[in-house]
């Protein structure tokens, strides 16, 4: 079992930056593979950006410049370090973890944390 906490998300003026947090405990050893969602409201869950256990970063063409996803591996901490935000970049923002490579596809990930709501005003 993994259990993923999220925090960070709050409601920031475009052009502005936030930075989320997720907070990963448990068997984090077995589920390497991380990850960033989002969700609109009316909209599908969309892959935000990934990192693979070597490292290897995945981005959405529509954050790509924009943001960073980073980990922590001696506190089991992901980062979303989000930059030049744009109202379309709200959501809610899941973290997720699993020990399938699936990297922006969201059938990998076994775990899933409950959001953060993310609210970009124009």
């Amino acid at each position: 079992q993994v259990q993923l906490v999220e925090s960070g998300g709050g409601s920031v003026q475009a052009g502005g930056s936030l930075r989320l947090s997720c907070a990963a405990s448990g068997d984090t050893y077995s589920n390497p593979y991380m990850g960033w969602f989002r969700q609109a409201p009316g909209k599908e869950r969309e892959g935000v950006a990934a990192i693979d256990s070597d490292g290897s970063t995945s981005y959405a063409d529509s954050v790509k410049g924009r943001f960073t996803i980073s980990k922590d591996n001696t506190e089991d901490t992901l980062y979303l370090q989000m930059n030049s935000l744009k109202p379309e970049d709200t959501a809610m923002y899941y973290c997720a973890a699993g020990n399938i490579a699936t990297m922006l596809m969201t059938w990998g990930y076994n775990y899933w944390g409950q959001g953060t709501q993310v609210t970009v005003s124009s």
